[in-house]
């Protein structure tokens, strides 16, 4: 029957530099084989929460428990090479003067036979099985990679932190390579720490992400809620490119050129920012001057004009100028959509992908 500890929990974790906060009051838990990914922009402080739990920097406040065994708190303290943590950074940090190898034995104890035999397993395992005598600078980025995997499952960890571990891989690379990490990670039934500020890494990876800015966890939950329920206009960008179409509450709802918005709970007179991402803009050709009719998935339709369109690979960006107030919105459509500058169009807004929240001021 599988576990209901945590095999990493860490409560109210806290860190200053120089008196500023960088990680505010942290807590969440990581099971047996779940990967939950710490998310955010550069200096939000996932890097600094990773090097505490690690141990290799220590907190203001709160703790870090492992398996339910507190290792670190405000009195006592384990040190980091008795946590039984693995950890992998985004340079891999191997050492020249051993082979491949010996990379993958450093720090393993006990008769050479055992360390042996858990080498050789590791490298068949991450498909090295042949390079055990070769030397880091004779491997490419992607072997260089699986042999810091390796090593850092070579003493059966039980929690792996991984620190943007894959953004010095190219990208033709770095998808089949997270795939085969990940598997590797479960069959070990580690639970797995990953940091990184790339929400397609986070979305492919994780079982749980934990969106952090300034110091904070803002949200956390699946992949599909976090993207499809954002707690605010900043999460919704975080993941992808928004339009923002700005409105005023009346009687809970909002009235825009592309029809009414619900606004329940916003006090009447309150500005709402409406944002909807590209690809969830519909277009729709110009009759002589007239659009389609409204629906109710879809609501009002409004004019724009065509600025520019691009062919990105999969899909077709296109910018519009609106006729109603000049804004700009962008729309993306699937394989090749290259209508001409100029070009009149009409716009709609599916409704059950737009997210009202207060306007920022």
């Amino acid at each position: 029957m599988p576990s209901k500890v945590p095999r990493l929990q860490i409560e109210n974790l806290s860190r200053r530099y120089d008196g500023r906060l960088v990680v505010d009051d942290i807590s969440l838990a990581v099971m047996p084989g779940q990967v939950t990914c710490l998310l955010g922009p550069s200096g939000c402080g996932k890097s600094t929460t990773l090097r505490m739990i690690a141990g290799v920097e220590t907190q203001d406040s709160g703790k870090v428990l492992v398996d339910g065994r507190v290792i670190c708190d405000g009195s006592a303290r384990v040190p980091p090479e008795q946590r039984n943590i693995g950890l992998m950074f985004q340079d891999f940090a191997l050492f020249p003067h051993l082979n491949v190898a010996g990379n993958v034995a450093f720090g393993l104890t006990g008769p050479r036979a055992e360390t042996d035999a858990r080498v050789a397993e590791l490298l068949e395992r991450v498909g090295l099985g042949r390079y055990g005598a070769s030397y880091p600078h004779e491997l490419s980025g992607g072997e260089q990679q699986r042999v810091a995997l390796a090593r850092a499952l070579a003493p059966r960890p039980r929690i792996m932190l991984m620190d943007e571990p894959f953004s010095g891989l190219d990208n033709r690379l770095r998808d089949g390579i997270r795939d085969e990490t990940l598997d590797i990670l479960r069959e070990e039934d580690a639970a797995v720490l990953l940091v990184t500020h790339e929400p397609d890494e986070a979305m492919r990876m994780a079982d749980d992400i934990a969106l952090m800015r300034g110091g904070r966890i803002v949200q956390q939950g699946a992949p599909y809620n976090v993207y499809n329920a954002p707690v605010d206009r900043d999460a919704v960008a975080f993941f992808s490119d928004i339009n923002v179409i700005r409105g005023t509450v009346n009687g809970a709802l909002t009235s825009t050129p592309f029809g009414q918005f619900l606004a329940p709970g916003v006090p009447d007179g309150s500005a709402v920012d409406i944002v909807i991402r590209p690809q969830h803009i519909k277009i729709d050709f110009d009759r002589a001057g007239r659009g389609p009719n409204p629906t109710v998935q879809d609501g009002t339709p409004a004019r724009g004009v065509v600025q520019r369109a691009r062919f990105m690979g999969s899909e077709s960006l296109v910018e519009f100028r609106m006729d109603h107030d000049g804004s700009i919105l962008k729309a993306t459509v699937p394989n090749v959509f290259l209508p001409s500058p100029g070009k009149a169009l009409w716009l709609m807004l599916r409704r059950d992908r737009c997210f009202v929240f207060p306007a920022r001021v």
